[in-house]
């Protein structure tokens, strides 16, 4: 088990179901015997540049504990997502 950080920027049409919707993703980490360990929503705000034609996203970061197959297949199914538009899964190396 290793420590990640993923940041997933949504799209602002679901800014409202945006825990839920994040929600049924992370069940990925808890089914394989990970942690969730901070879950931080940022809210909307303006991107640096377009993403699909849109100018704003939906900002959230969550730091989880989980094998390196568990945080490849988080990532996968996040960028599966229509209402996902960009996601960055970095390994948080223990300092």
């Amino acid at each position: 088990m290793r420590p990640y950080e993923i940041m997933i920027i949504l799209d602002p049409e679901v800014e409202e179901t945006a825990k839920p919707v994040l929600d049924k993703f992370l069940t990925v980490v808890t089914k394989d015997k990970g942690t969730i360990d901070n879950f931080d929503l940022w809210g909307k705000r303006k991107m640096a540049y377009r993403i699909n034609k849109k100018e704003e996203g939906v900002y959230a970061v969550v730091n989880f504990t989980a094998t390196s197959p568990t945080a490849k297949e988080l990532d996968r199914q996040l960028n599966l997502s229509e209402s996902v538009l960009r996601t960055k899964l970095l390994r948080a190396d223990a300092k």
